[in-house]
């Protein structure tokens, strides 16, 4: 599978974009669960991402005609999937405008669709804090494919680093999963807000997540949410 990459520093260590270059060889998986995490059985909140009809990243729906995922997940041809947690599954729409800000993207949708919004945070979580991370990203760091149903994992907030594109991000640690290739753009909760959308990550136990509350002004200018 061809990974799109993009590399930046985190301390000394490389890390990489998260998002899964298109390719027709995302057809099934064998093991549907997060590198460490598990599964998902009800998220309406969350967002498949894909370009030019396959699946590259994960993303959440923030009101009716608006989803929330990484910038580099940008592409052509852009549309989504929403109310599954499988993939391939839910409500399509396509994406008629998008709009950028850091590492993160707003996605305008053509069809309003009426479920369970992810709600956003204003304050970053404290350093210390245990948070979830969900996503339909790779179930392993080499020969998966995307996970066939929605994942989840626990990391623990370490501090604050920048995105792939220089905004300010979460960065945080494994406690019992990681996020990786096609987790781009998938959020990061805490205390039920979400507080980050997926940017990086170092292909061991460090993950980087935009800052949801820095863009918070960005995001309501634009989308209104």
């Amino acid at each position: 599978m061809r990974i799109r990459l993009a590399l930046t520093s985190l301390g000394t260590a490389a890390v990489a974009v998260l998002a899964i270059a298109p390719t027709a060889a995302q057809a099934s998986d064998p093991s549907p669960t997060i590198i460490g995490g598990g599964t998902v059985s009800s998220a309406p909140w969350a967002a498949q991402v894909y370009a030019s009809g396959s699946f590259t990243c994960s993303g959440t729906i923030i009101a009716s005609q608006w989803v929330l995922t990484a910038r580099h997940c940008l592409s052509s041809s852009m549309s989504v999937r929403v109310g599954s947690v499988y993939r391939g599954s839910g409500t399509a729409a396509s994406v008629t405008a998008t709009y950028a800000q850091n590492d993160l993207a707003l996605l305008r949708l053509g069809t309003a669709i009426s479920t369970s919004y992810s709600p956003l945070a204003s304050s970053d979580p404290p350093v210390g804090s245990n948070n979830s991370i969900y996503g339909w990203g790779m179930t392993c760091y080499s020969g998966c494919q995307p996970a066939s149903q929605l994942k989840t994992a626990t990391v623990r907030v370490t501090g604050f680093t920048t995105d792939a594109y220089g905004g300010r991000a979460i960065r945080s640690t494994a406690v019992n999963g990681n996020a990786w290739k096609g987790d781009s753009g998938g959020p990061e909760f805490y205390n039920g807000l979400q507080v980050g959308v997926a940017s990086t990550a170092d292909g061991s136990s460090t993950q980087n997540y935009g800052s949801v509350a820095v863009n918070r002004s960005w995001i309501r200018s634009v989308s209104g949410v």
